[in-house]
């Protein structure tokens, strides 16, 4: 496994961080109520019985991507790339969130040369070995996961996409009452996340297929389309 340089990990943060900055105002693919803000954590992998405190470990990063998540993984990886265990793998598990932020966070792994695998990790396994279990990339996560060096989507595991939208608080002008819509992309931003897309070795006819899909639902992909767009393997 690859793992973190410190020299070259503190000089790309300094470059990303720098880039994140007025980019987070546009467009979000809401998640559902009740999600929490991404955080990360470390989670060793591997026979614990073997290797004990020496096992690799890799980063788990779960919840709602936010405009500050990008500033967190930064700021999550600057204080741990010293660590000799660390390795360059997230394990992703995300109900969506931030357009951008997801796009700005997706860069940053891939300036960091960061494998992303949609999973999570379960360390409290019989025998002290690691299992890896299912999750889910949903709605704007799919975007973060583009950015990654190595993308996986092990069979368990579920992306989702959907067409993309910004909710809006308004006033009522005759009756002065609140209201909320959505709003929806007028090609600019879809435009955007196509050249990111393409950019990061995907095919950006799945930002096209995104658009295409009801805001109401979220289309999960199938195996053959996630081979189609590039998206992902199934194995590390």
């Amino acid at each position: 496994m690859r793992k973190f340089d410190r020299n070259f990990v503190l000089g790309r943060l300094a470059a990303a961080a720098g880039l994140v900055l007025g980019l987070f105002a546009i467009l979000a693919i809401a998640p559902p109520a009740q999600a929490q803000q991404m955080t990360f954590r470390l989670v060793k992998v591997g026979d614990q019985a073997k290797c004990g405190y020496s096992c690799p470990a890799v980063i788990a990063a779960e919840g709602e991507i936010t405009n500050e998540t990008p500033y967190d993984f930064v700021s999550f990886v600057e204080n741990n790339v010293g660590r000799g265990d660390l390795h360059a793998i997230v394990f992703l598990d995300s109900p969506g969130g931030k357009v951008l932020a997801s796009m700005e966070l997706g860069k940053v792994l891939r300036r960091l040369g960061a494998a992303a695998i949609v999973g999570r990790v379960d360390p409290a396994t019989r025998r002290g070995l690691s299992d890896f279990v299912g999750a889910r990339c949903l709605s704007a996560c799919v975007y973060a996961l583009i950015g990654a060096k190595k993308r996986v989507v092990p069979p368990q595991s579920l992306v989702g996409i959907h067409r993309m939208f910004a909710y809006v608080d308004s006033q009522d002008p005759e009756s002065s009452a609140s209201v909320r819509y959505r709003r929806y992309d007028n090609g600019q931003m879809a435009a955007v996340l196509a050249r990111y897309t393409g950019s990061m070795g995907v095919s950006p006819a799945l930002i096209s297929m995104a658009e295409h899909i009801s805001s109401d639902r979220i289309h999960i992909m199938t195996r053959a389309e996630i081979a189609r767009f590039h998206l992902a393997s199934s194995r590390f």
